[in-house]
């Protein structure tokens, strides 16, 4: 059994540095990784707080029918509630919210400013603070059926929501889709990479990024497998997903 299971590991070992070494070319080790800075989130406006998450489901799903961009997340209190838009000013998010109230679309609501997301708060608590605020923030969705109403599994969404909602609650307006995501990142090799960097597979074409998750530390990372699914941490070291490994990217 012992032999077994260190066979395992090695083969696992094996795996990872393999697809590392497949697609080094998107994961450089050397030379200054590209510079590039991802937008701050401005505005959004919160509403609801839902016991059932159908509910918050249904709302956003209302919302992003009329085109307003929305997600739901699990708040500290475990209720589900709403957020949408990123407005550039106060009196924008306000006014949009006024009038998805008086159509009855939305009940009472607030502004989430700037200010208030930890990446704002760099300068005084550091990078690090925030990567800590990004773990927190993935491990509250851990258990949590994650679905996008009627986005499809195909389109990387279902993966992809969790990342941008998690990003975008600490203050960062990550892309929508995984694919925008992986290019929007600076690469890290896997010797690099820290707590709150996501980490991206081919799990549909191959060569193509489909899936993304969260790394955590410790060679672990949360994702959302497919509509429906619990979000779960996995291991890096797990054979499906170190074999479709397409590299890692920070945004800190």
């Amino acid at each position: 059994m012992k032999k077994f299971y260190i066979f395992t590991v090695l083969l696992a070992s094996i795996l990872i540095l393999q697809a590392c070494s497949k697609h080094s070319g998107t994961v450089p080790t050397r030379g200054p990784a590209p510079e590039r800075e991802i937008a701050r989130m401005q505005y959004s406006v919160q509403v609801g707080a839902f016991a059932v998450l159908d509910n918050a489901v249904r709302l956003m799903s209302q919302l992003e029918r009329m085109g307003v961009e929305a997600y739901y997340f699990r708040d500290q209190d475990q209720l589900y509630k709403v957020r949408f838009g990123n407005y550039p000013s106060y009196q924008a998010a306000r006014s949009n919210a006024t009038n998805l109230q008086a159509r009855g679309i939305i009940s009472n609501f607030f502004i989430i400013l700037p200010e208030s997301y930890s990446v704002a708060r760099i300068p005084r608590t550091g990078v690090n603070h925030v990567r800590q605020e990004i773990v927190r923030t993935a491990h509250s969705f851990i258990g949590v059926p994650y679905r996008w109403g009627g986005e499809t599994r195909e389109s990387g969404f279902d993966c992809s929501g969790l990342t941008m909602v998690v990003y975008r609650q600490n203050g960062l307006n990550l892309p929508r889709v995984s694919r925008y995501q992986f290019r929007a990142g600076r690469p890290v090799n896997l010797r690099s990479i820290q707590k709150g960097d996501l980490v991206f597979f081919a799990t549909g074409s191959p060569g193509r990024v489909s899936h993304v998750g969260i790394y955590i530390g410790r060679n672990r990372f949360i994702h959302a497998p497919s509509t429906g699914s619990n979000v779960r941490i996995e291991q890096l070291s797990n054979p499906y997903f170190s074999s479709r490994f397409m590299g890692a990217r920070t945004y800190l």
